[in-house]
């Protein structure tokens, strides 16, 4: 069998990710892409939002693929350099999870101790087309491939921010943090043309079927054309701690309070701006409009 491959990739590589670990394999990524005959051309990110910078400018006519190599916020950015990208040529996006979130690579059935795997997968040269969330806010607009979040959640995201180096623990913080301190917000949501009005908590909106560790939808389909709605409405702070390890195992879906949906096209309004999360990122606040970009880029998958 003819182990020769005859790919040119352009790698993303965010050295930074996963606390640091990136950095440290980064020599053995590089030798396993010549163990496979993978020609490449590695870009190292230097801060944030550079390797939607990179994406952007590159010429895709050189190329048969790129890869984004980190976590979730570094496949953000080159997802949205990839659609900012003017070349004629479009290429698949490679996933080389070595992150410490890496949602979208475990719909791929992959994580960041599957980094050979994930070179495995793209050497097959086997792209599949999948969805992408695009939302506006304000007058930006954005892509994404994982989740939108707003509420709750996105408040825990901010302030696991500013507790990062504690590492994975931050996030836990942030949940009691935001436990205590818990309000509701009026929503407006209206999807695919229906109207709802809510005391709300969160919403998230769903291209995958994991967040983090969180299965927060799991029906999720990545290729269907739908986005899957979460509306978790207003319940007791006990309750929500109580229900809130539900969400590991997508059993929290079941709870009276947990509303779920599938929509092409949703537009939500708050009563008071809420900060929005995509992909856990911090960017821009209701209201917002999104939308199913249906199978709009290509994947390399099995």
């Amino acid at each position: 069998m003819n182990n020769k491959s005859s790919l040119k990739l352009l790698l993303i590589y965010n050295p930074y990710a996963g606390h640091g670990r990136a950095k440290k394999i980064l020599h053995q990524v590089q030798e396993y892409f010549k163990q496979k005959n993978i020609d490449f051309d590695v870009r190292l990110t230097e801060r944030p939002k550079h390797a939607t910078e990179i994406v952007r400018a590159a010429d895709f006519g050189h190329y048969d693929g790129v890869v984004a190599a980190g976590g979730d916020g570094t496949l953000f950015e080159v997802i949205n350099g990839y659609f900012q990208n003017k070349s004629e040529k479009r290429i698949p996006i490679g996933v080389l999870p070595v992150g410490t979130g890496n949602a979208f690579a475990r719909d791929l059935e992959l994580d960041n101790t599957k980094w050979k795997e994930a070179i495995d997968i793209i050497s097959l040269n086997k792209p599949r087309k999948v969805d992408v969330g695009h939302f506006k806010t304000n007058e930006d607009e954005y892509y994404y491939l994982n989740i939108l979040g707003l509420g709750f959640v996105s408040d825990v995201t901010k302030t696991a921010f500013g507790l990062k180096a504690l590492g994975n623990i931050s996030y836990t913080i942030g949940v009691v943090y935001q436990t205590i301190f818990l309000k509701t917000h009026q929503l407006k949501i209206e999807l695919d043309g229906k109207k709802l009005e809510r005391e709300n908590i969160f919403v998230e909106i769903s291209n995958t079927r994991y967040t983090a560790n969180f299965l927060m939808a799991p029906n999720a389909e990545i290729d269907d054309g739908f986005l899957d709605v979460t509306l978790l409405t207003k319940l007791t702070r006990r309750k929500l701690l109580k229900v809130f390890p539900k969400v590991f195992t997508g059993e929290h879906i079941l709870i009276d309070e947990i509303e779920t949906f599938k929509a092409k096209h949703i537009r939500i309004e708050t009563n008071i701006p809420k900060i929005l999360t995509p992909d856990g990122e911090i960017i821009g606040a209701t209201p917002v409009e999104v939308k199913c970009l249906h199978q709009a880029v290509e994947v390399f998958g099995r």
